[in-house]
């Protein structure tokens, strides 16, 4: 699947999509939730230098953000406690027909 911001793709099936309305994903997109898909760190292919942004949560846990640099938009990211799948935010996709969030966090 290409993805619309990045050059870059993905491949095969995510292992996950949901939304999120944690406060430190309505901070970071500016809404009331976040909504991305999980796939195996090596089926993402993201080309370029995406500007990163790393921050903790108060219980220690950390998340890696990866932002277009360009644009500005989050591509990508990565929770410490999840090392071996990556994130991709669904306004990424060029794919209009990409399946609808499963889970709401």
């Amino acid at each position: 699947m290409p993805l619309r911001q990045a050059q870059g793709d993905v491949r095969g099936e995510p292992v996950r999509i949901s939304v999120c309305h944690c406060l430190a994903c309505q901070r970071r997109t500016g809404g009331p939730f976040a909504a991305q898909a999980r796939f195996p760190t090596d089926r993402v292919s993201v080309e370029g230098a995406p500007k990163a942004w790393t921050w903790t949560a108060d219980s220690g846990a950390t998340a890696t953000y990866r932002f277009c640099p360009e644009c500005g938009s989050t591509v990508t990211y990565v929770l410490d406690k999840f090392p071996y799948v990556v994130a991709v935010l669904l306004g990424a996709f060029a794919y209009p027909t990409f399946p609808p969030p499963r889970f709401s966090v």
